[in-house]
């Protein structure tokens, strides 16, 4: 989870994740403390909820690598512009962008972004790179956003993210002859 607005729908896509069987480990960057406490997520999960590999109540100083060899899928729900960049650049300077780098698993982004933000073309170059690299989106839709203008950034409604993901958790168990789903991370 990244720090925008739409923070606070994570709590819901990952209720929706668990209710529909998976089992989910949250991650988040330090700016999206600001909108939801990792106390929430760790309440629902009961499980710790990383934001930085070296915070002394991290029970593990290799987390990133740890967690992303763990996962089925890594869902990152809200997505900003900042950790698009970051992803499609490498540049790996938090806990979400160095497990971005060291997992094999698939990825699936649900960007949410003012308008301007979503059509600059800096975001748009880099959500083609990630594309070209096999990365996955749930496109943002148009309405008003939190700043009250109109216009494409708006997240995805939680049960078409959610509906993406399990597809890609479907195929993937297929593709691994039917062994069962063990992670999901956001």
């Amino acid at each position: 989870m990244t720090g925008g607005i739409a923070a606070y729908k994570a709590v819901e896509v990952m209720r929706l994740l668990q209710k529909s069987g998976c089992e989910v480990s949250v991650a988040m960057t330090r700016h999206a403390i600001e909108f939801v406490q990792p106390l929430t997520f760790r309440a629902l999960t009961k499980k710790h909820v990383i934001v930085d590999d070296y915070d002394p109540q991290n029970p593990d100083p290799i987390a990133h690598i740890n967690f992303s060899q763990n996962i089925d899928l890594l869902l990152i729900v809200p997505a900003t512009a900042n950790i698009i960049a970051k992803f499609a650049n490498g540049v790996a300077d938090d806990f979400l962008s160095s497990t971005f780098l060291a997992s094999t698993a698939p990825v699936l982004i649900a960007p949410a972004m003012n308008t301007t933000m979503w059509e600059n073309p800096a975001t748009q170059r880099n959500i083609e790179q990630l594309k070209k690299d096999g990365v996955r989106f749930v496109e943002p839709v148009a309405g008003e956003l939190a700043c009250k203008t109109v216009g494409t950034g708006k997240l995805e409604d939680v049960e078409n993210i959610v509906s993406q993901a399990l597809e890609i958790l479907n195929a993937e168990t297929r593709r691994r002859g039917g062994a069962e789903t063990e992670g999901l991370s956001g």
